[in-house]
This record gives C-alpha cells, sequence and structure tokens, in this order.
C-alpha cells in the first residue's frame, strides 16, 4: 500500500488522500500508537513495534485530528502546570491561558503585540477579551476574534495579500508595505486555529500548504492560484512550432503588478535581452513559476511559516498531507441541512413538535447564502468541521412561550435558542432577522 501511494503522489491525475483510508485503523488506540511512534522516533523505545504512525496515509482526517488535538492538549496542559507552579512556588502570578485582551477599533494592533510578548504561551489555552464589553470566553469570543482578524488581514485594502478574480484565491504580495511581522502574525493566526480546534475563512491555494509541509510547487500549483497566466504557460510548452519567439513576444522576464503599476523583473541577467524560443521556454516557465511561488515572495513567506510553526510544529504535524491541513484549516462548505438535523440536540423541545418542525422547514428552504448565514448566527463561523457535519455539536433550545423577541444565540455552545411562536410565518420573520441583524452588525464591527 506504501508502494501505492508513493506511486500515486507521481500521477498527474491523483487519487484523493481519502481514497486511502482505512477505517479499520479508526478504531485503533491511535493516541497511545502515537506516543509509542513518539518514543520510537527519539530513541527511548526499548524494542521496534509496529506503528501506524508510519503510515499516516492510513489514517483518517479525523484520527490524524485526534493525534493532533491530544498532542495539543498535552502541550496546553504542560503550560498550564509550568504556569501553576511559578506562581505556586515562586510567587510569580501567571496567567494558565493565553488571555487576549483586544480593542475591536485597533485588532491587528492589539494582537500582534500581545501575541508577540507572550510567544512562549502560544499552545496555552486561548482566550479572547474585548475591551469595554461583558463576557466570558466560552468559545464564541475566541471564534469572533478569529473571524474578525482574518477578515482585516486579508482586507484587499491591507495589501498584505493580493488576489485572483478567477480563482478567488489570495498569495503574498510581492511589494507589501507591512513588516514581516505582519505575516508571522498570520501563521501565528492558523496555527492557533488549529491548536483550538477553529476552522477560518481563508483562501490560499493548495501550493501554500505544500510549502509549508516543505513540498515542492510547480506550475500545476500556479494554474490554481492563477488560472489564467497559468493557461497561457501552458499553452507556451504545448506550442511545438519553431515561430515560438515570433508568436509570443515573450523574453525570460516576469511581471507583476506594484500598486498600479506593472514592474518587469529578469528571470536570469539579462533577461529583458535574451527570448523565449522553442528551445528553453521549458527553462522560461520553470523559471517563471519559481519566481512567482518561491523567490517574490521569500521573505514573506518564511516569516508566515515561522509563525506557523511556532505553534504547530512538532511530530504531529508531520502526519498529514497538504490537502489535509487546507481542509483542517478552512473546513468544509457543503452544508446538509437534513445531516445537521440528523445531530442536533434539543433542550426544553421535542424534536417532532410543530416550532421544530417549523424550523427545518424554513431552513431547508433558505438558499445556499442564507443557510452559511445560519450557520454563522449560531456557531460563529459559515463552515463545517472538516470531518463533517456528523462531528459537529448543535443544540435548539426553548427559550420561552410565543412573543414578539427575536431568536439569541451562543456560538461558544452551537447553540439557538428559539420562542414557541405561534405560526411559522411569525418564526421564519424573526428568525431571518435575527440571522440578518447579526451579519450586518458582523460587517459593521469589522469596518
Amino acid at each position: 500500500m506504501a508502494l501505492l501511494f508513493a506511486a500515486n503522489t507521481q500521477r498527474s491525475e491523483k487519487l484523493v488522500v481519502s481514497d486511502f483510508y482505512n477505517t479499520v485503523v479508526d478504531y485503533v488506540d491511535l493516541i497511545r500508537d502515537y506516543w509509542r511512534w513518539q518514543e520510537e522516533r527519539s530513541g527511548d523505545a526499548r524494542s521496534f513495534s509496529f506503528s501506524f504512525c508510519q503510515y499516516p496515509f492510513l489514517i483518517s482526517l479525523g484520527g490524524k485530528m485526534q493525534i493532533m488535538e491530544a498532542d495539543a492538549k498535552r502541550q496546553m496542559a504542560e503550560r498550564f502546570k509550568e504556569a501553576f507552579f511559578r506562581t505556586a512556588i515562586h510567587g510569580l502570578v501567571t496567567d494558565p491561558f493565553l488571555s487576549l485582551h483586544v480593542r475591536r477599533s485597533a485588532l491587528i494592533e492589539d494582537s500582534l503585540n500581545q501575541l508577540q510578548s507572550r510567544h512562549i504561551d502560544l499552545k496555552k489555552k486561548l482566550r479572547i477579551e474585548f475591551f469595554n464589553e461583558d463576557g466570558v470566553d466560552a468559545g464564541g469570543l475566541t471564534k469572533e476574534w478569529f473571524l474578525l482578524l482574518v477578515r482585516d488581514l486579508f482586507d484587499p485594502q491591507y495589501g498584505m495579500f493580493t488576489f485572483d478574480e478567477d480563482s478567488g484565491l489570495c498569495w503574498f504580495n510581492p511589494v507589501s508595505f507591512e513588516n514581516h511581522e505582519e505575516y508571522r502574525l498570520v501563521g501565528i493566526v492558523i496555527g492557533l486555529a488549529i491548536y483550538n480546534s477553529t476552522i477560518l475563512d481563508v483562501h490560499f491555494p493548495l501550493g501554500c500548504y505544500k510549502k509549508l509541509l516543505g513540498h515542492p510547487v510547480d506550475l500545476e500549483d500556479l494554474k490554481a492560484l492563477r488560472p489564467a497566466l497559468g493557461r497561457g504557460l501552458q499553452q507556451l510548452l504545448d506550442y511545438n512550432e519553431d515561430d515560438v519567439e515570433s508568436v509570443f513576444c515573450r523574453d525570460f522576464v516576469a511581471e507583476y503588478d506594484a500598486w498600479g503599476e506593472i514592474v518587469r523583473v529578469p528571470l536570469v541577467p539579462n533577461g529583458d535581452a535574451i527570448p523565449v524560443t522553442k528551445d528553453n521556454k521549458k527553462e522560461f516557465v520553470d523559471r517563471y513559476t519559481n519566481w512567482l511561488l518561491n523567490e517574490s515572495i521569500e521573505k514573506q513567506f518564511e516569516a508566515f511559516k515561522d509563525g506557523f510553526y511556532h505553534v504547530c510544529g512538532g511530530n504531529a504535524l508531520s502526519l498529514f498531507r497538504p490537502e489535509e491541513i487546507e481542509m483542517m484549516v478552512r473546513g468544509g462548505t457543503e452544508l446538509d441541512i437534513r445531516s445537521l438535523e440528523s445531530v442536533t440536540e434539543y433542550e426544553g423541545f421535542d424534536a417532532s413538535e410543530p416550532t421544530i418542525r417549523r424550523f427545518w422547514d424554513i431552513v431547508n428552504n433558505y438558499s445556499t447564502e442564507m443557510k452559511r448565514k445560519l450557520l454563522l448566527f449560531i456557531t460563529g463561523t459559515d463552515r463545517i468541521p472538516a470531518t463533517g457535519i456528523q462531528n459537529m455539536a448543535f443544540k435548539i433550545s426553548y427559550l420561552g412561550e410565543d412573543c414578539d423577541k427575536l431568536p439569541i444565540s451562543h456560538t461558544c455552545f452551537n447553540q439557538v435558542c428559539l420562542y414557541r411562536y405561534g405560526s411559522e410565518q411569525k418564526l421564519g420573520e424573526k428568525l431571518t432577522k435575527a440571522i440578518t441583524w447579526r451579519w450586518v452588525l458582523w460587517h459593521l464591527t469589522s469596518v
């Protein structure tokens, strides 16, 4: 099986990673298997023994996430104990959590400054507090902090990333005015999201996660990021006539947009004087691809990678493929309402009573965009866990009898609280209004 998996990585049309999962492996004690594998890698094991972690392609994403979460909890517990002993023995007051106190009006500045000052605490459990706002973070404030911070960091006007209209994906801006600490912050935020089991709405291509894990990137990754440019380079490679120079009119120069001005960068010394021909076109494409995906953003990406590994560095990360890291960071987008209904718990309601049946009828008739807003209203994110809805907690609670008040949600518990409204029309109006108002509020607070 290992040989088949290795062969698949060399194919142009690869099988998806999940095709190699063996669900029987999920019934193994994977945490114990991981600790045994760790001992063997460190040389502490008394004898060699088989471990499924030696063949991670057999372990499902859910299984790997269990290992990652167990490793994260172990490291968080160690940080907690260290803080406790420093307080008890040395009288040093330390926070057992990674507590951030931030202003909504200065979210990036406050987050960056505090994460820099507490870099040794990054593997503690995250707690968020917004200035001049009441509330204890049981998970909801953390989700909101991630949502707002990612929205600010990836705002095109902030200039850290460029966006391709065709692919909808973003990439590191080679001419960003921001210093490298901002890119390191992005890496830290993505690492913190993994360690705190929070999914993010970020639009990096798969090539970004390949680079994070040390995998090479190539023309296929450029095609995914910038489809128009990728098609043009592929057409150049596929053109077999002798008049390449006159047809394509290219020289060994890359181009990029720097705040509205096209900047030309030689790919080799005196590249602007070297035409692309039939004999050197492959070298040109290889150099152009390497420049765009590697050389032009080397400093930005290294800062980003440094931040990510400061949080996530460790043997558990080596079990994942780039596709799995992407899924773990971004989560899934396909929201199946019927599946969500099947995992929902009820508090004060019966699953068969009219209010609940009306709720699901209303939600099933929502547009895709409205369903995403509903999920954001209740859970704090518009995406589902990487392992699917089946592993998602979701609760509908009874708030009171029929009245004119709106439903409320507790994002820290993935919970929506409903009144027992007298009609389906009234329930639909109140629910839609609550969702819409919350959506508008989130957008206003991010401006």
